[in-house]
């Protein structure tokens, strides 16, 4: 798979953080704890060497899950972003249309997505739906609750 991975700048050194910590720290602490359930014998029925190994696995997975995703990103730096389009990066304020509530979501990665924290999937429905819009623009999403309706009140980028 060579597809680029978008994601900011700010989600890249996660995932750089995230490498180095599993590196560093979590390979090395479950390489010992391998080492020391070895010593306890019999491996067959040896629940601390399993739940070692098991973890060790899930370890080495992920650090080719986060090397892959780091060769493949394709870093934007929002702060250089500008427009009054909704693309990838983008700051965007939304008023529900049924209920009037305001919502303010930034379209990020999707290794960055935090719903609650106002960080939005870039693969998401909502954000697929919002990409090319512009204010005043209204934008219909299917959800799992049923479908929704919302008006583009601000596009910014920071």
């Amino acid at each position: 798979m060579t597809d680029k991975v978008p994601m900011t700048l700010l989600g890249f050194e996660r995932l750089g953080e995230e490498l180095k910590n599993l590196k560093g720290v979590e390979r090395p602490a479950v390489i010992k704890a391998i080492a020391a359930a070895r010593e306890h014998g019999d491996l067959s029925e040896n629940a601390e060497y399993s739940a070692a190994r098991e973890r060790q696995s899930f370890i080495e997975g992920r650090i080719m899950e986060l090397e892959d995703k780091i060769s493949r990103a394709d870093v934007i730096d929002v702060s250089k972003l500008d427009g009054k389009t909704i693309k990838f990066g983008a700051t965007v304020t939304l008023v529900d249309d049924d209920s009037g509530d305001k919502v303010n979501y930034q379209i990020v990665g999707e290794d960055e997505a935090d719903i609650k924290a106002g960080l939005l999937s870039i693969t998401s429905p909502l954000a697929r739906a919002l990409i090319g819009k512009q204010v005043k623009d209204s934008v219909e999403v299917t959800a799992p609750k049923g479908s929704k309706s919302y008006e583009v009140v601000r596009v910014g980028y920071k």
